[in-house]
Formats: structure tokens, sequence, C-alpha cells
């Protein structure tokens, strides 16, 4: 992932396979912080601070959605500073 002109660009796009989902994050600290930390995390697409009632969204993928929940669980919500997450599962029409 890189950011080019402050948006974030998405990193390669996962094999057909895989899960993902945009987790939207109420953060109680800074969220460039908060959005920041995500980024490192395996499986982190993207992650930018944004306006509105959420202060960052993460774009992430995983091999299905068991791993899903427990990135989202064990990584993103272990993150200092967040508040409160609300997962959405990309679905293929």
């Amino acid at each position: 992932m890189r950011t080019r002109g402050g948006a974030t660009q998405l990193k390669e796009e996962p094999v057909a396979d895989q899960v993902r989902a945009y987790i939207l994050i109420q953060t109680v600290t800074n969220a460039a912080h908060v959005a920041r930390e995500i980024r490192e995390l395996d499986g982190v697409e993207a992650a930018d601070d944004v306006s509105g009632p959420y202060d960052v969204i993460v774009r992430l993928v995983a091999g299905d959605m068991d791993e899903l929940g427990k990135s989202v669980v064990t990584r993103i919500q272990a993150v200092e500073g967040i508040s409160r997450t609300l997962t959405c599962p990309v679905v293929q029409l």
C-alpha cells in the first residue's frame, strides 16, 4: 500500500477465494494515529482516517470468515484508541 497525494492506494487485489470487508472504526484518540497503526497489520489493504460518524475505515482481506473475525477481534480491536468497530463484509452479487 502506498499513499499518494493524501489518498491511500490499495494493495494488489486478493485471490477470488478470499474474503474482503470494510471495518468502520470509532476512536477515542487521534484517528490518524489509529489508521497508521492498523496499516501495519497483516491483511490490511488500506486504512484511512475520515470525517463523519466513523473516524477510520479499513479494507481487510482474509482467507475465510473465521479468519476475518479473528483479525478484527484479536488484532484490530487490540489497537489502542479504538472504542467501537463495525465489520461490513464485501459481497459479490
